[in-house]
Protein backbone atom coordinates (compact mmCIF):
# COMPACT_ATOMS: atom_id res chain seq x y z
CA UNK A 1 0.00 0.00 0.00
CA UNK A 2 2.99 2.29 0.22
CA UNK A 3 3.32 2.31 -3.57
CA UNK A 4 1.10 5.31 -4.17
CA UNK A 5 1.17 6.59 -7.73
CA UNK A 6 0.88 10.32 -7.11
CA UNK A 7 -0.07 12.70 -9.92
CA UNK A 8 2.92 14.19 -11.70
CA UNK A 9 1.21 17.58 -11.97
CA UNK A 10 2.36 20.16 -9.47
CA UNK A 11 -0.08 21.46 -6.89
CA UNK A 12 -0.33 24.97 -8.39
CA UNK A 13 -1.39 23.53 -11.76
CA UNK A 14 -3.93 21.28 -10.00
CA UNK A 15 -5.38 24.21 -8.06
CA UNK A 16 -5.75 26.26 -11.24
CA UNK A 17 -7.45 23.39 -13.08
CA UNK A 18 -9.79 22.71 -10.17
CA UNK A 19 -10.63 26.43 -9.84
CA UNK A 20 -11.69 26.45 -13.50
CA UNK A 21 -13.51 23.10 -13.61
CA UNK A 22 -15.30 22.65 -10.27
CA UNK A 23 -17.67 25.63 -10.65
CA UNK A 24 -18.95 24.17 -13.93
CA UNK A 25 -20.00 20.99 -12.09
CA UNK A 26 -21.68 22.58 -9.06
CA UNK A 27 -25.32 23.59 -8.75
CA UNK A 28 -26.30 26.97 -10.15
CA UNK A 29 -25.43 29.70 -7.69
CA UNK A 30 -23.01 27.62 -5.61
CA UNK A 31 -19.56 29.15 -5.24
CA UNK A 32 -16.28 27.37 -4.68
CA UNK A 33 -12.68 28.13 -3.84
CA UNK A 34 -9.83 25.66 -4.18
CA UNK A 35 -6.40 26.07 -2.59
CA UNK A 36 -3.46 23.77 -2.15
CA UNK A 37 -3.05 22.08 1.21
CA UNK A 38 -0.06 23.58 2.98
CA UNK A 39 1.10 20.23 4.36
CA UNK A 40 0.45 17.67 1.62
CA UNK A 41 1.33 18.42 -2.02
CA UNK A 42 -1.21 15.77 -3.13
CA UNK A 43 -4.11 17.44 -1.29
CA UNK A 44 -6.45 20.31 -2.02
CA UNK A 45 -8.67 22.30 0.31
CA UNK A 46 -12.11 22.94 -1.21
CA UNK A 47 -14.55 25.49 0.17
CA UNK A 48 -18.13 25.56 -1.18
CA UNK A 49 -20.79 28.12 -0.35
CA UNK A 50 -24.31 26.93 -1.08
CA UNK A 51 -26.66 28.93 -3.26
CA UNK A 52 -29.69 30.62 -1.79
CA UNK A 53 -30.40 31.88 1.68
CA UNK A 54 -29.29 28.85 3.70
CA UNK A 55 -25.88 30.33 4.43
CA UNK A 56 -24.22 26.90 4.53
CA UNK A 57 -20.55 26.58 3.69
CA UNK A 58 -18.65 23.32 3.42
CA UNK A 59 -14.93 22.61 3.69
CA UNK A 60 -13.46 19.45 2.20
CA UNK A 61 -10.01 17.91 2.05
CA UNK A 62 -9.44 16.22 -1.31
CA UNK A 63 -6.37 13.99 -1.52
CA UNK A 64 -5.11 12.22 -4.62
CA UNK A 65 -4.73 8.53 -3.81
CA UNK A 66 -3.28 7.94 -7.27
CA UNK A 67 -3.50 9.66 -10.65
CA UNK A 68 -7.14 8.64 -11.07
CA UNK A 69 -8.69 8.49 -7.62
CA UNK A 70 -9.31 11.04 -4.89
CA UNK A 71 -10.29 10.60 -1.27
CA UNK A 72 -12.68 13.30 -0.08
CA UNK A 73 -13.21 14.17 3.57
CA UNK A 74 -15.73 16.61 5.00
CA UNK A 75 -13.76 18.87 7.33
CA UNK A 76 -16.29 21.44 8.49
CA UNK A 77 -19.79 22.80 7.89
CA UNK A 78 -20.78 26.31 8.88
CA UNK A 79 -23.88 28.44 8.72
CA UNK A 80 -23.40 32.19 8.94
CA UNK A 81 -19.78 31.65 10.06
CA UNK A 82 -20.73 29.29 12.93
CA UNK A 83 -19.69 25.63 12.94
CA UNK A 84 -22.69 23.31 13.00
CA UNK A 85 -23.27 19.59 13.56
CA UNK A 86 -22.80 17.92 10.19
CA UNK A 87 -24.72 14.76 11.23
CA UNK A 88 -28.05 16.40 10.35
CA UNK A 89 -29.75 14.58 7.42
CA UNK A 90 -30.04 17.71 5.27
CA UNK A 91 -26.37 18.53 5.77
CA UNK A 92 -25.39 14.92 4.99
CA UNK A 93 -27.38 14.99 1.74
CA UNK A 94 -25.76 18.27 0.69
CA UNK A 95 -22.30 16.99 1.64
CA UNK A 96 -22.85 13.75 -0.31
CA UNK A 97 -23.92 15.79 -3.34
CA UNK A 98 -20.78 17.94 -3.13
CA UNK A 99 -18.57 14.85 -2.71
CA UNK A 100 -20.06 13.50 -5.97
CA UNK A 101 -19.27 16.80 -7.71
CA UNK A 102 -15.71 16.70 -6.39
CA UNK A 103 -15.25 13.17 -7.73
CA UNK A 104 -16.71 14.31 -11.08
CA UNK A 105 -14.15 17.12 -11.17
CA UNK A 106 -11.31 14.69 -10.49
CA UNK A 107 -12.54 12.54 -13.37
CA UNK A 108 -12.83 15.55 -15.65
CA UNK A 109 -9.19 16.40 -14.88
CA UNK A 110 -7.97 12.82 -15.36
CA UNK A 111 -6.02 13.72 -18.51
CA UNK A 112 -4.11 16.37 -16.53
CA UNK A 113 -3.20 14.02 -13.67
CA UNK A 114 -2.50 10.93 -15.77
CA UNK A 115 0.54 12.09 -17.75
Amino acid sequence: MSNIEAPVVNQAALVEAWQETLPTLLNDGDRSNVVGDGVDEQSLRIHIDTAGHTGYSFDFLCTYVDSREVKVELVDVEINNRTIDERNETIQQLADDYVRHIHECAQALHELTNK
